[in-house]
């Protein structure tokens, strides 16, 4: 998992907060809530008591509640967000992205969708894994976040996707270098520079571009083509001139044409 230099619950809780309707004490039973019938300000205080405790899966089951005993309600569209807030909290975060989708679903010109957005965006990338895993949710991580600022440019919440986007596209990047270098250490040259290739020409921006470089000069050398080997020290040098990357290749150019 990667991480934004935004506290986890910072920017979320402060939005989440709110959203909380005002309302009398929370008051009825305090087990198996979710069973029982009970009026709409009731249940919202007892899921908003929940979550105020710490108590996040238990609100936002209770957030449910509110929307299923009382769909037609005020309280219902707040308590959909609530609940997507809740279970993110909780880190189960599909039911967050569930929760905020039947939001926008129902409401999608509503003042309050970006955060929906936002909360789908930001609970896909609390499931974004290691470089040695498998990387399809980083990518529904990106297109949450790129979809998220295409709608709401000007908001906080695109300020922050943005960090997260970069974020996210190194740790892209990282997985094309860790495939490339199994590719170079078994030989497989070929192979190697497509995937070093992708780093240079699609994460340019990413820190592993000064050693995509590098390895592209390795590969090429390895392959005897030194041409395409001095074109890739030469971008390395160019952008990268006090890279320990470009120290390297220097080095090896020079070796090879000694």
């Amino acid at each position: 998992m990667i991480r934004a230099s935004v506290p986890r619950l910072t920017l979320l809780a402060a939005i989440a907060a709110a959203l909380v309707l005002p309302g009398c004490a929370a008051k009825g039973p305090k087990k198996d809530t979710a069973y029982v019938a009970m009026d709409v300000e009731t249940l919202y205080n007892v899921a908003r008591d929940m979550l105020q405790k710490g108590q996040y899966k238990q609100a936002a089951q209770m957030f449910d509640e509110v929307e299923r005993q009382h769909p037609y309600s005020v309280w219902a569209r707040r308590a959909q967000l609530m609940a997507s807030f809740s279970y993110y909290a909780a880190k189960q975060y599909n039911e967050s992205i569930q929760s905020a989708q039947r939001f926008l679903s129902l409401h999608p010109g509503s003042k309050e969708a970006p955060y929906a957005y936002y909360m789908i965006a930001v609970s896909y990338y609390e499931q974004i894994q290691p470089v040695d895993r498998d990387q399809k949710i980083t990518q529904q991580a990106l297109d949450a976040l790129g979809e998220l600022i295409r709608r709401y440019p000007n908001t906080a919440y695109a300020d922050d996707a943005r960090l997260k986007i970069d974020l996210a596209r190194d740790h892209l990047a990282g997985k094309e270098m860790e495939i490339g270098r199994f590719y170079q250490n078994a030989s497989l040259y070929v192979a190697a520079i497509i995937r070093y290739r992708t780093v240079v020409d699609n994460y340019d921006t990413t820190s592993h571009t000064p050693e995509a470089l590098y390895r592209l000069v390795e590969s090429y050398l390895s392959l005897g083509i030194p041409t395409e080997a001095v074109k890739a020290a030469a971008v390395l040098g160019h952008n990268y001139p006090e890279s320990k990357w470009y120290e390297r290749a220097h080095k090896l150019v020079v070796k090879k044409h000694a």
